[in-house]
């Protein structure tokens, strides 16, 4: 009498076989050899290094304007500042 098999688990090891045989293939035709990886890490850490070392720095202070505002614009004028002695009407009304 002829062996019993469970259809789901032939079909089942059927596509494991065949899932198999298409990662083989695909292992022999895109796979890559020990050393073409190291030299493929070694252009990319080359290309790295001259990119870093072409950067800018981080965090540089940015170039001020040679004609930026006048600092004097900027004061602000205060009671009893030396600046106000030749500004009459900035002194106290009360005399």
């Amino acid at each position: 009498m002829a062996e019993i098999v469970n259809l789901r688990n032939a079909r089942k090891a059927r596509q494991r076989a065949e899932h198999e045989t298409l990662a083989a293939a695909n292992r022999t035709r895109f796979g890559r050899t020990k050393a073409e990886r190291a030299r493929e890490e070694k252009e990319r850490d080359a290309a790295a290094r001259q990119i870093d070392g072409h950067r800018l720095e981080q965090g540089a202070k940015k170039s001020t304007p040679v004609f930026g505002q006048d600092p004097a614009q900027n004061k602000e004028l205060e009671q009893g500042d030396d600046s106000r002695k030749n500004l009459p009407a900035l002194d106290d009304p009360s005399p």
